[in-house]
């Protein structure tokens, strides 16, 4: 038996196999030569390992380039089509399902407006059971493909006993009226597919970590500005997670004390001052029976007409959420500030300079100084794109581990 806290040879073996994989995929194409020097490992190292993702079917060559006097250097890349993942976003209006090959390109949607039962747990998993069925079978795509599923959900996570395989994930969603929800429990019944879950705002961070506005930063903060507010932070490269997996909630941080009642429950939170479904009821006159999203867009539409109430509104939401992220720089002090989410990318090109000014008259000056604030790249359905790098992680970070049904088919 190996001694406690010593790696064995598979656990070194694992962890090569990982950080090759990582720099293929975030980098590559790249020649064994490049992995070596980026990877750190040993040419024989990287030859061995190489040799098993080859055999295994997750790297694959994909050409060659000259070299300086030698023979030609043969490039390696992670195929796309090995595998592939779904992605989930329970959002405030609909649940959406998608599918991706493994560089994430979306190879099909299902999009499923909540009923009126609304955000019902039992309503959201048949949503999300009945888009899972239809993205697989419109694409013909067989289950044992698929790395696992990633579902972005509105409030806490509880990821429970690793060993369950997802079924003991539990969310806590004050907003949503969830308590103690056993969502993995719940989706387990309708699907054997791995199950992966987390905060919507933290699934929208790591997509613009990876491939988006944040990509290259070390230490930043994504924002998800919606219906409500979110936010991921980012110290050191990874996502800061708290004691209980609830640090983020930065919609409920109170910008009046004693002010505006907000879905939570409790009163002065930022959300109830510029979360979309707050902008549009204190405007009051969106169209009768629009969407919040039409609503927000009246809004929008009705100051850039210059008509009195709607520019004030949006003035003033700017300056709440240019003080709440001062409130991020000062307590983070990160290298960026992305902004996101629908109604974030909706309103950003107006409210931006607006929200700069605000951060700059709140935060301490020298973070403020080192701090850039940005609108997101990745459009309105990042948090699927980031429900789906979820079990993307899991395949990265284990080496390559493959779902039993997946790694028998491979070795048949």
């Amino acid at each position: 038996m190996a001694e406690r806290g010593k790696q064995t040879v598979r656990d070194l073996r694992r962890g090569s196999r990982s950080t090759l994989l990582q720099r293929l995929y975030f980098e590559g194409p790249l020649s064994r030569q490049e992995l070596g020097q980026v990877s750190g490992l040993s040419a024989g190292s990287v030859s061995n390992v190489v040799g098993e993702l080859l055999a295994d079917g997750l790297v694959e060559e994909c050409g060659s380039v000259e070299s300086d006097g030698g023979r030609p250097r043969i490039l390696l890349q992670v195929p796309p089509g090995r595998a592939h993942l779904v992605g989930v976003d329970v959002g405030e209006t609909q649940v959406r399902v998608a599918l991706f090959d493994l560089g994430l390109t979306e190879l099909a949607a299902s999009d499923h407006p909540l009923s009126d039962c609304g955000h019902d747990s039992d309503h959201v998993v048949e949503l999300i059971l009945t888009g899972l069925a239809e993205v697989l079978e419109s694409t013909g795509t067989d289950p044992a493909t698929v790395l696992g599923v990633g579902v972005g959900v509105p409030g806490i996570v509880e990821q429970g006993d690793p060993g369950t395989d997802g079924a003991g994930i539990v969310v806590h969603s004050q907003t949503v009226d969830w308590d103690a929800v056993p969502i993995g429990r719940m989706l387990r019944a309708g699907t054997d597919l791995p199950l992966y879950v987390d905060n919507g705002a933290k699934t929208l961070g790591q997509a613009e970590m990876w491939f988006g506005a944040g990509r290259g930063a070390r230490h930043a903060v994504v924002a998800l500005f919606g219906s409500g507010v979110g936010a991921c932070v980012i110290a050191e490269g990874a996502r800061f997670r708290g004691a209980t997996s609830s640090a983020g909630e930065w919609g409920h941080t109170k910008v009046h004390v004693g002010g505006r009642l907000c879905r939570c429950g409790s009163r002065g939170c930022l959300e109830a001052y510029v979360g979309a479904e707050a902008l549009v009821e204190r405007w009051g006159r969106a169209p009768a029976g629009s969407s919040e999203k039409a609503g927000l867009a009246a809004l929008l539409a009705a100051a850039e007409a210059g008509e009195a109430d709607a520019v004030e509104l949006l003035a003033e939401a700017a300056e709440y959420f240019g003080a709440a992220i001062a409130d991020l720089i000062n307590l983070f002090n990160p290298e960026r500030i992305v902004i996101g989410g629908w109604a974030g990318l909706m309103l950003g090109p107006r409210l931006l300079p607006a929200i700069r000014d605000a951060a700059t008259a709140y935060a301490l000056r020298f973070p403020r100084a080192q701090t850039s604030i940005d609108l997101g790249r990745l459009g309105p359905d990042a948090v699927t794109v980031g429900a789906a790098t979820l079990p993307l992680w899991h395949f990265l970070q284990s080496g390559g581990e493959l779902p039993a049904r997946l790694a028998a088919a491979a070795a048949g």
